[in-house]
């Protein structure tokens, strides 16, 4: 007997737009959220959300509260039959919840004009890397990242699942790196690339003044002339083997660092 085939309601099937094509994201200003706890950090952040797609048969106790409270805020839920979300988003084994949410709105000068610490990424390949360096930059309280050059595209689901949410949670922003570096040089912000050994160590360079960490892409590094557009160049030393740490390391360790610093500079305050 054959077995039945999941049952796909046609409003869901947005999710499967989203989930393949930028072009649907980007004209749309849409984002597909994975599963339940991503959705609850969008909620957090009062990120709108348009639709949720669950397969009830799957929901827990925790996933069906999100879920209600989604349904709260006027967002529509649909149910679709068990095993159907896995033909609709990007993972191979999705959770049970899915979701259709506006993306926040951020513009370059918005995300800039107050900002002390930033990431800022240039021609960034991995969509794995640009989901943690987010997640990692918010949770070291930096103020925004700027998603450069030929960057991957920052909504896509990769990039949301890996950000743990975090793309919610402070401006990520897409600009010409022409542009981003000027913007963040024009509001004060000592422009820091990261290089595998040039430029003065990390932790002997003062991060407690307005700084943006420039990190370029993971097997080319940044691209020629970017000289021109930065302050100075950091570098993290590296004892064993390797001749240098992954993008997403990299720039995690800078903020932490940048932060670290701020806390000591708070501490011996007088």
């Amino acid at each position: 007997m054959a077995s039945k085939r999941p049952t796909v309601d046609t409003r869901a099937k947005r999710l499967r737009a989203l989930a393949r094509n930028r072009a649907e994201r980007d004209s749309q200003n849409l984002v597909l959220v994975e599963s339940a706890v991503v959705l609850g950090v969008a909620l957090e952040a009062r990120v709108p959300i348009e639709t949720v797609v669950v397969e009830a048969d799957r929901l827990g106790l925790d996933d069906a509260t999100v879920v209600e409270t989604a349904r709260a805020t006027g967002a529509e839920v649909v149910e679709v039959g068990p095993g159907a979300l896995a033909s609709l988003v990007d993972t191979k084994n999705p959770q049970a919840v899915a979701a259709v949410a506006r993306r926040p709105k951020n513009g370059l000068d918005m995300a800039l004009a107050d900002a002390t610490l930033v990431v800022v990424v240039v021609d960034l390949g991995d969509p794995g890397n640009l989901g943690t360096i987010v997640r990692s930059a918010e949770a070291a309280g930096a103020d925004a990242v700027i998603v450069a050059g030929a960057s991957v595209d920052p909504w896509s689901p990769k990039v949301v699942r890996s950000s743990a949410g975090g793309v919610f949670l402070l401006p990520v922003v897409t600009a010409p790196t022409d542009v981003a570096l000027r913007v963040a040089g024009d509001v004060g912000l000592a422009r820091l690339a990261a290089d595998a050994a040039g430029g003065r160590p990390y932790d002997q360079v003062d991060l407690t003044v307005p700084v943006a960490f420039v990190i370029g892409n993971e097997a080319h590094g940044l691209p020629a002339g970017i000289d021109a557009l930065i302050d100075g160049w950091v570098h993290i030393p590296v004892a064993g083997r390797a001749e240098s740490l992954n993008a997403a390391m990299a720039a995690s360790i800078l903020v932490f660092e940048a932060a670290g610093q701020r806390r000591k500079s708070i501490r011996s305050a007088p």
